[in-house]
């Protein structure tokens, strides 16, 4: 080849296969996607080894995408079970795939997504390294750490989330500034935990170039992850967060120097007149790279319904600048996510990420509503199930209510006021109590 990542191709002005393939899923010309590519604006996670990969963009003036984390832990340890759940995540529109496993053989897993799976592939090599060395923490090396990274690479991953951005000067204006939640990130309170037991710079900001140069060298992309994210509303928005913010912005310019595509991750939990801000603020500190965000929630009092509230905020985020958005479960905070927590996760963050679409004025986004407004209007139930988000749900509601006459729902009946006015305007006589 030619080119040595899709930034790289892009740059050069070389159409890949890739940028075809993601360019006909946005009905966007393939030239204007490349020009995002080139400035960093727009990615294509799309590692050379995962070779059942459906190509998706991920950025600036593109459908907004979701991701769901899955993946083994020690209380659920069947990996039939997780695989279940990623290919119903794939049919229900997931674009990407992230697995958080920790617990036995992760790499098995790992290489099954990536040979099976035609979403694009997400690891967080810091839970994996405390597996797979299988030692006290403090005594993993800094070469360690990176040789996990490698290993991903090697397994076919699409994007990494390194927690690079909590350098030990971070580390120190966090212990300054107290938070209420302190850090709720896994791999950030790792990183945390490592550097204060050895005393050492935190690896993966120390050795940047080299981990850059892996990524390269698998076309991997890079996702600055936010190991600071508000894990409360009272810590949104504070010191820490914004200070690794700034960093990620430094780390940003750096990876693409290298032609290494990345996207950075944000919040977390925030108060809903926060999110519009913050998506300012990133796009402005990380030069319009693409964010990706959990949630953000926006409200700590709805466990049980907290894909709700990731919803909320990830519509919020999305029409203001967020490019990807990272699901929710009912089961958040709780508990691993089962099959039905996965599909109302999926369903709420597709909702958030639809809805993001047509205030953005995403192409074609608001089509879909209008195809749906003219079914409704038609009274085609078959049409408006065919068109949902969800046909499955739909049909099962309304078949657990069946109405006395088919024009009309169990709420309304002779009411209705689509029917009544369909028949109105076409002359007829309406006689609501009568028929």
């Amino acid at each position: 080849m030619d080119y040595t990542t899709q930034m790289d191709a892009a740059r050069k002005g070389i159409v890949t296969p890739e940028m075809e393939a993601a360019a006909a899923k946005e009905e966007m010309d393939v030239k204007e996607l490349m020009e995002l590519m080139a400035k960093g604006q727009a990615i294509i996670p799309a590692n050379k080894r995962h070779t059942s990969l459906s190509p998706a963009a991920i950025g600036s003036r593109l459908k907004t995408k979701i991701n769901v984390n899955l993946g083994i832990s020690r209380d659920c340890k069947d990996m039939d079970v997780e695989v279940a759940k990623v290919n119903s995540a794939v049919a229900m529109g997931a674009e990407s795939i992230m697995d958080l496993s920790s617990y036995g053989d992760t790499r098995t897993f790992r290489r099954r997504l990536t040979s099976e799976c035609p979403a694009i592939i997400g690891t967080v090599p810091i839970y994996d390294a405390v597996v797979y060395y299988h030692k006290p923490l403090k005594e993993i090396t800094s070469q360690e750490w990176l040789d996990i990274v490698k290993m991903h690479a090697e397994d076919g991953v699409d994007f990494m989330t390194i927690h690079c951005g909590i350098n030990r000067e971070t580390a120190g204006k966090f212990k300054r500034n107290k938070r209420l939640t302190n850090i709720v990130s896994r791999g950030g309170s790792i990183i945390f935990a490592w550097m204060e037991m050895t005393g050492e710079e935190n690896p993966f900001y120390e050795h940047y170039d080299e981990i850059l140069d892996i990524c390269r060298e698998y076309d991997i992309t890079m996702s600055l992850g936010d190991a600071c994210r508000p894990g409360c509303l009272k810590d949104a928005s504070d010191i820490s967060q914004i200070e690794e913010l700034i960093t990620l912005g430094e780390l940003t310019k750096r990876a693409w120097e290298k032609d290494v595509q990345v996207m950075v991750e944000g919040p977390g939990h925030m108060p809903l007149d926060q999110i519009a801000a913050n998506m300012k603020i990133q796009q402005t500190i990380c030069q319009g790279a693409p964010f990706y965000v959990l949630g953000p929630l926006v409200t700590d009092v709805a466990p049980g319904y907290d894909h709700i509230t990731a919803a909320i905020g990830g519509a919020v985020a999305a029409a203001y600048g967020a490019s990807f958005l990272c699901y929710v479960t009912p089961a958040e905070h709780l508990r691993l996510p089962d099959l039905e927590d996965v599909k109302e996760g999926i369903i709420a963050s597709r909702i958030a990420a639809h809805a993001a679409d047509v205030a953005k004025g995403i192409k074609g986004a608001v089509d879909w509503d209008n195809r749906m407004s003219e079914a409704r209007k038609k009274l085609d139930w078959e049409g408006m199930f065919e068109l949902s988000i969800d046909p499955e749900k739909a049909r099962r509601y309304r078949a657990s209510a069946k109405p006395e006459k088919e024009d009309t729902c169990s709420m309304c009946g002779n009411f209705c006021a689509v029917k009544n006015m369909n028949r109105i305007l076409d002359g007829e006589i309406v006689n609501i109590y009568d028929e």
